[in-house]
């Protein structure tokens, strides 16, 4: 098992923290893996082993129709004392009423409680609901680079050759453990992507027509990176025949999101301060997606590196968003606490570097300013912009 570090971390922080810490994200993204790197911390931390209790709860592993408080009673079975149990819960949105059973262990019993799963219940907008001020959400996303370059130390490539690889393979840790061609690897994926779309969208949401739901996820993977509106996926499934209410689409997108398929990223106006609530961009939890449904074209590169770095910079613990700055449009606003940074992102400098340094610095603040590039010439600064291979800027320890 390769340890992933910066979640391992996370944790330690909030351990024996009074709160359910929920990590969320797409499947097969390495949740389970992190509970039991969890596990294992726990007993080298002197936690002694029957004092964790790990369950888990995939639909294949439950007998019949598990109930809220079948989960609390099989729990509390467990435990045998009145000293500190760590309860490991994967997968946990199969079992209807979940947060009950959590509460009730929360504020009945001395635990410290972790909580996995992937799909709306696990959603910060939707978990409040169930477990207010009583959690910590914890977004888990596919491998970054840096992990990446951990999971193929065996291989001896240097990191920029592995770059290549991480941007058509993406970052699947099934896909990454092992030495899959690109054919094998995006079957695998199409795999993880056509579970999610049955068990977390198609049967959870009864949606009959199958084939107008799956031209509304092609029209979002063919135009990750671009700005447009749900009014413009039903002007353009009416170009092609195919009527659909606006209010559908916004059905499709949000279940989408909530299965953890897309993140939506909002634009910030620069000028009025304030976010905009039209013409977003939404990005895929993994650049492997768009290439299993569409196939590998160099031509898409140039978005699904937005898609990259828009990952990276959450991963570090940044609200992102697509800046407008008058008529122009900057590619990603990164605040945190009182941090801001922007980014540029392009695949060419030569071609592309005088338009996206102009645009930053037509920003009248002091903030950090970069152009994220695959140029292997990228390094330096113009007027302050700083100039950045993506590999530099995706495995900086920060910005």
């Amino acid at each position: 098992m390769i340890v992933r570090p910066y979640y391992l971390d996370l944790l330690k922080t909030y351990r024996d923290v009074a709160l359910v810490k929920v990590l969320a994200g797409v499947r097969r993204c390495g949740k389970s893996t992190i509970l039991e790197m969890l596990q294992d911390d726990l007993i080298k931390s002197g936690v002694p082993a029957d004092h964790i209790i790990s369950m888990r709860y995939t639909s294949e592993e439950l007998d019949g129709d598990m109930t809220d408080k079948d989960m609390y009673n099989g729990i509390k079975k467990r435990m045998s004392d009145g000293r500190r149990y760590y309860l490991l819960l994967d997968e946990v949105q199969e079992i209807k009423g979940w947060e009950r059973a959590v509460n009730s262990l929360l504020e009945n019993a001395n635990t410290d409680i972790y909580v996995t799963g992937s799909n709306s219940k696990l959603m910060s907008s939707e978990i409040s609901t169930y477990l207010t001020g009583r959690y910590i959400s914890i977004p888990v996303f596919t491998l970054s680079f840096a992990e990446y370059i951990e999971f193929k130390k065996a291989s001896g490539r240097t990191p920029k050759e592995l770059l290549t690889e991480y941007i058509r393979m993406g970052g699947f840790p099934i896909v990454a453990l092992s030495n899959f061609d690109v054919g094998p690897a995006y079957q695998i994926v199409e795999g993880i992507y056509n579970s999610v779309i049955t068990s977390d969208i198609t049967k959870r949401h009864n949606i009959t027509n199958f084939d107008l739901f799956n031209r509304v996820v092609r029209y979002v993977v063919e135009n990750v990176g671009k700005t447009f509106s749900a009014n413009a996926i039903v002007k353009f499934l009416k170009s092609e025949g195919r009527p659909l209410s606006v209010e559908s689409v916004y059905n499709y997108l949000e279940w989408l999101e909530k299965a953890f398929v897309i993140y939506r990223c909002k634009r910030y106006d620069l000028q009025g301060k304030s976010v905009l609530k039209t013409q977003e961009k939404f990005y895929l939890a993994d650049a492997s997606l768009k290439y299993c449904m569409m196939g590998f074209n160099p031509k898409s590169v140039a978005a699904m590196l937005e898609n990259i770095v828009y990952f990276e910079l959450r991963r570090k613990g940044y609200e992102v968003y697509i800046g407008k700055n008058e008529t122009k449009e900057i590619d990603f606003v990164a605040v945190r606490r009182d941090e801001r940074i922007y980014v540029q992102v392009c695949r060419n400098l030569p071609e592309e570097s005088d338009r996206e340094v102009a645009n930053l610095l037509e920003i009248k603040d002091h903030y950090p300013k970069y152009v994220v590039t695959l140029d292997e010439l990228a390094a330096g600064n113009i007027n302050g912009v700083k100039l950045v291979h993506l590999a530099d800027f995706l495995l900086a320890e920060d910005y």
